[in-house]
């Protein structure tokens, strides 16, 4: 039960870190340390314990005071960690009442797994499906201190203004972070190859990994006509919009789609991966824009963003503009799904992301059935 509960611990430490939240994970991997305290007590081990004890009573000191402008149950938390460390101090001089041990544990242990539980839920799922209450107290010289201002211009997604902000700056070249369906995006106008240039080197991304493009609707495809056969025809209306990207064949038709002057510069020589994005305001913003070419926003090999605040800090002072919409809906990129030969050979799947190869490969079979 102690190994399953430093695990626990461990793992809630880990993904807190992931979500850049550096108090809740200094926290969960010091309860981890905890845990690991208490498999000595059970092996019979007293060396250093005198010492442990009182360098977590230190250590827990601190946690408290950041932990009471957190949230409720990471300051209950840090509380009834306080109390057990008290525990092992009267351990190491036979002193310790049994109700006063049980109670602290019972109280500690209950406290430790809702914590971790509710950390793991919600970071798994970016939203807050278990309470974990509001803070204590916060400061009021934040509110005074506007601190440094942003590195570029950062509008509300829920405003009109915000989003004509961040078009008009697309549309004369620049490069900005913006919201999708998945995780946050670094989006630069098709109209704009310089602009597209800009977005390699703000990444490091390699030259030879290409950027695929985003578009509003299906109609706009269609209009353009491209030689689709009816199978992948239906394919993508099956799939559209949402999470999966279509690599299809290359052609001239991308320049009725809107493409224009970027056209070498997305997509291969012989394919473009395009998506349909299933979230309003990016669907309004390309309306407004054409066709953006869209890459994850996070500098090249590194985590992806799932919040403005993540764009902000990583690229903001190399980005023009970022479309703030808050916590993004999926906490990995969208599947890639290579259709080039789909009647042919089939589909296959160049990476697996938010949708599942199972039901991508389910969509399939069906249409291919029908």
């Amino acid at each position: 039960l102690i190994l399953i509960g430093g695990f626990v611990q461990l793992l809630a430490g880990f993904l807190a870190f992931r979500k850049y939240d550096h108090l809740g994970g200094a926290a969960f991997l010091t309860f981890s340390a905890l845990w690991s305290h208490l498999v000595n007590i059970g092996a019979g081990n007293c060396e250093g314990f005198t010492a442990g004890s009182v360098a977590f009573l230190v250590l827990n000191a601190f946690l408290m005071i950041l932990a009471s402008s957190f949230n409720v149950v990471l300051l209950c938390m840090t509380l009834a960690m306080e109390l057990l460390t008290i525990c092992f101090l009267l351990f190491t001089l036979e002193n310790l009442p049994l109700p006063f041990e049980i109670v602290v544990l019972s109280i500690f242990s209950i406290l430790c797994f809702y914590g971790a539980t509710a950390s793991l839920a919600n970071s798994m799922f970016g939203k807050d499906l278990m309470m974990m209450g509001p803070p204590l107290f916060t400061a009021e010289s934040s509110k005074k201190d506007t601190g440094d201002p942003p590195p570029c211009i950062c509008p509300k997604s829920q405003c009109t203004s915000g989003l004509r902000t961040i078009a008009d700056l697309l549309n004369t070249g620049a490069v900005c972070g913006v919201p999708t369906d998945t995780v946050y995006a670094l989006a630069a106008s098709c109209k704009h190859p310089q602009a597209i240039e800009k977005v390699y080197k703000i990444k490091d991304r390699p030259q030879e990994k290409p950027i695929c493009i985003f578009i509003s609707n299906l109609d706009q495809l269609r209009a353009a006509a491209p030689p689709i056969s009816p199978l992948l025809w239906e394919f993508m209306e099956n799939v559209y919009p949402g999470g999966i990207g279509c690599i299809i064949k290359k052609g001239e038709w991308l320049k009725k789609l809107g493409v224009g002057a970027g056209y070498s510069r997305v997509g291969t020589q012989d394919s473009i991966m395009i998506r349909v994005p299933d979230l309003t305001v990016l669907v309004h913003l390309i309306d407004m824009t054409g066709p953006l070419a869209v890459t994850s926003a996070n500098p090249s090999g590194e985590v992806d963003s799932t919040h403005h605040n993540m764009v902000i800090s990583r690229l903001g002072h190399k980005l023009e503009g970022v479309l703030c919409d808050g916590e993004s809906d999926e906490v990995v990129a969208s599947t890639v799904v290579n259709c080039t030969k789909i009647d042919e050979s089939g589909i296959t799947i160049v990476r697996e992301g938010c949708v599942p190869v199972g039901k991508v490969m389910q969509i399939f079979e069906s249409v291919k059935n029908r």
